[in-house]
């Protein structure tokens, strides 16, 4: 009975906060949670409405349907990443090996931990098309890495020679991300010193 009354008080301080505070925000985080325990493909609205101790209606107030949940919460994980990536590269000379090594493992450190994030802003992609914020938000993020690339070739701008250089730097780290939150690291039993990888790495693709 304790249990069951710790629940109920918790559900009614839950309803009495997003009365009067924030429903939108608390919304998208108990979805950001689901979306972590369970995976993107697994999340419900009336999981989201349980977690926030909400009624069912209240969703709709806010989102047209379970897809535009989804994508607040994308869309704040983007943010996210890119504020990770930024203050990585900050304390670093631009375009130093350094600074793309330190972006590279806050990539992955992002990666490990919003593991369910992480892949419902990828898994999204064939549907960015469809929404521009989504669209600018990763060629922003995107251009974390090209910023660094441009300053190591010495240039201002972005050009087709960082482009060149910054993709097979991205679809490594990128690939490294998923073989260790989808476990294929561990399962192999390797051994991998990851900021040693991304150093060398980093480095033989930059004089490639």
């Amino acid at each position: 009975m304790q249990d069951a009354d710790r629940k109920q008080k918790k559900s009614a301080e839950a309803r009495k906060t997003y009365h009067h505070g924030d429903l939108r925000a608390g919304l998208v985080e108990a979805t950001r949670r689901l979306v972590e325990d369970k995976g993107p493909d697994r999340f419900s609205v009336s999981d989201a409405c349980r977690a926030a101790g909400v009624s069912t209606a209240a969703p709709y107030k806010h989102f047209a349907d379970r897809e535009e949940m989804l994508l607040a919460v994308a869309r704040e994980g983007m943010q996210r990443f890119h504020d990770v990536m930024q203050a990585a590269v900050a304390p670093h000379e631009p375009g130093s090996l350094e600074a793309l090594t330190r972006l590279g493992l806050s990539y992955i450190g992002f990666a490990q931990a919003e593991p369910g994030v992480f892949r419902l802003t990828f898994g999204l992609t064939r549907t960015h098309k469809d929404h521009e914020e989504m669209v600018a938000q990763g060629m922003r993020n995107y251009g974390v890495l090209l910023g660094q690339i441009a300053a190591h070739q010495g240039k201002a701008e972005v050009d087709d020679a960082v482009l060149r250089q910054a993709f097979p730097l991205w679809t490594f780290v990128h690939g490294l991300a998923f073989l260790l939150i989808d476990e294929k690291v561990t399962a192999l039993k390797l051994t991998v010193d990851l900021e040693d990888l991304i150093r060398e790495s980093t480095r033989k693709l930059l004089s490639a």
